[in-house]
Parts: structure tokens; C-alpha cells; sequence
């Protein structure tokens, strides 16, 4: 049709195909060899990923990279994008498997420790079944037993650097000196109604401990009382406190503990297994202050004082607990 004087334009319209696919044929089709009409501008630069490649991709997420030999610690997806290359045959972008991971339901986020391999399940297993028995009991009757989860904390006063809006090419500066200073917290939460009780301490050791129990258990006392019940009555008819602790050594001190029996009839102490602060919800308590006071600043110490005890004493901090534990998943196990 060429030869015969017909302009691509009119060869496009009579065989109904694009004027630039026409141009191509012309000028780079060759008539002894038709595999010239080929436009290898069709290929793209990729290969469409196959459901094979996509399963094996899904497989090989899931396993560490040193596994196959890698010195890095962490999939990226060019990194996967490589490796399946090597393995199909099929070459993808970064942001070709980024897309695919993401229509699977894949995010990328920070990895969580796991304690997994130094817990004893069967340790773990039986706390959890008299745990679960004094959670009933406190429940059903909690005159009679209160179950309180105990820990210490820390907030500090340091400024970390972080993230701020900028124009692009430039940078936000901030003031090089960083504040110092650190709060240490003792204290628990009440299983039933989430009652949160909290002292502030110089340092945590064993000392501190005692002086802090007793404290909280004259209070536990006082309320006991103001129910109105006699306080001399209080070990014969109170309720008894089953205190959740941690492996800490100052806990397990042999001085402390006997003088607890002694002088705090009341109190059982009970000791998580180790490695396993998913059953101590008081996690939880200072998961939630630190984020609340995440993005503020502090002049002095005495002002971050002043806000914790508002936040964990004052009921400021307002713990929607269902959603908590549920964003928690299975990291707090303790109901």
C-alpha cells in the first residue's frame, strides 16, 4: 500500500490501526521478515509478575534473610525484588513488589523482640491458670480479693530529635543542648475497675520498695475503712491483695519479703515467670502516659512531676482499655 503512493494516515485509517503503529511498520518493518513488525516498545522495561512468583514471594517474606545466605538483617523490596529475580527469572521494581505486598495486606512496620525463646511454657501455662482463678474470684468477689498488677517505670525529660515539616532542600534546626532529668514511678492497677495507684521514688531498690508497699497498703487500708468498716477489723475481715510482680532481685529479697508477711498479713505476692511482661498490665498504664507525653516539653522536672501525678493518680490519663488491648494483641495476655 506504501508502494502504491497511500500516506500512513490513510494506511492507518483503512486497516484500522494507529497512525504511530503504521510509522513504525514503515519506517523499521522489514517484508522478507515479518517478526520485524514486532514493536519491541511493547515489551516494557518488566515482566508482569506470575501467581507463581507472587506465592513465592509471600513464602520468602516470611523467612529471615540470613536464611539464604544474606548479611543483611531485613527484606526491603528491592532486596526481594533481586533475589526473585535470581529465583524466576522475572524481573520486578521495588515498587512493583511494594504494590503487590501492600494488595496482600502487607505493611511495613518496626518488628517487635520477642522473649519467646527464653520463656518456659509450662511455667508460663500454669501461672496463667491461677491467674486466671484469682481474676474469677477478685470479679465475682472483690470484698473478699483484689488482684494488683505492680512494676516501676521511668520518664525522662530528655528531648529526642524528631520529625518536623520542612520546605524540600532545607532543614529544621533545633536547640543542641537537650534537657536532663528522670522520674522513677512505683505503683499498680487494679484488675476490677482499673483503679491506678502510683508513688514517685529516688531510685528503685529494695528500700524503696518496702517503703512504697506500705504506703499502698495503708491505703488499701483506709478505703477498707471508709466503706465503713473498723480498721483493727482489717486483717481478720479484709480483703486480700494479691500484689503481680516482676523478677526484679529487690522484689525477692528474702528481708523484705518476711517483713511483708509480718507486717502485711493481707498481701500475696505473686512472681510472673520470667521473660513474660505480657501478663503484667501495668505495661499497658506506662505504654499509654509515655505516649501521652510523647510530644511535649518539660522546663523542669518538677513540672513532668506535677503532670505524671495528674495523669496516674488524678485520673487525667483516661485508658480506653478495650481498644488497647486490642491494638496490644497477643503482647498482653493478662485477660
Amino acid at each position: 500500500m506504501l508502494n502504491e503512493g497511500n500516506t500512513q494516515k490513510h494506511i492507518a485509517e483503512l486497516i484500522g490501526y494507529s497512525l504511530s503503529k503504521v510509522a513504525y511498520w514503515c519506517v523499521h518493518g522489514d517484508p522478507e521478515n515479518l517478526d520485524s513488525l514486532r514493536d519491541n516498545r511493547m515489551n516494557g522495561n518488566y515482566k508482569k509478575a506470575t501467581s507463581e512468583y507472587i506465592n513465592l514471594l509471600l513464602e520468602i517474606i516470611e523467612i529471615e534473610p540470613d536464611k539464604y545466605g544474606y548479611e543483611f538483617g531485613r527484606w526491603t523490596t528491592a532486596r526481594l525484588a533481586t533475589h526473585l529475580e535470581e529465583k524466576t527469572g522475572i524481573k520486578l521494581s521495588g515498587t512493583q513488589v511494594r504494590r503487590i505486598l501492600k494488595s496482600k495486606k502487607y505493611v511495613y512496620l518496626w518488628a517487635k523482640y520477642s522473649l519467646e525463646d527464653k520463656q518456659d511454657p509450662q511455667e508460663r501455662s500454669l501461672f496463667k491458670k491461677k491467674l486466671a482463678e484469682y481474676l474469677k474470684i477478685a470479679k465475682e468477689s472483690p470484698k473478699l480479693l483484689q488482684v494488683w498488677f505492680w512494676d516501676e517505670s521511668g520518664f525522662s525529660l530528655r528531648v529526642i530529635r524528631r520529625k518536623n515539616w520542612c520546605k524540600k532542600g532545607t532543614r529544621k534546626k533545633l536547640i543542641g543542648d537537650r534537657r536532663k532529668g528522670r522520674i522513677n514511678v512505683m505503683g499498680g492497677v487494679r484488675s476490677t475497675d482499673k483503679k491506678r495507684w502510683v508513688d514517685f521514688i529516688p531510685t528503685g531498690n529494695s528500700v524503696n520498695f518496702y517503703l512504697v508497699l506500705q504506703a499502698f497498703y495503708e491505703d488499701l487500708k483506709q478505703e477498707w475503712v471508709e466503706l465503713g468498716n473498723l480498721a483493727q477489723d482489717f486483717q481478720e475481715k479484709g480483703c486480700k491483695i494479691v500484689l503481680i510482680l516482676d523478677n526484679a532481685s529487690f522484689h525477692k529479697k528474702e528481708e523484705v519479703l518476711q517483713r511483708i508477711i509480718k507486717e502485711m498479713p493481707n498481701l500475696i505476692v505473686e512472681f510472673l515467670p520470667p521473660y513474660s511482661p505480657d501478663y503484667n498490665l501495668v505495661e499497658l498504664v506506662w505504654h499509654s502516659a509515655k505516649e501521652y507525653i510523647s510530644n511535649r516539653l518539660f522546663e523542669s522536672i518538677e513540672k513532668l512531676e506535677l503532670l505524671l501525678n495528674t495523669l496516674l493518680n488524678e485520673g487525667g490519663l483516661i485508658i480506653k482499655w478495650d481498644r488497647k488491648l486490642k491494638n496490644k494483641g497477643n503482647l498482653v495476655n493478662v485477660i
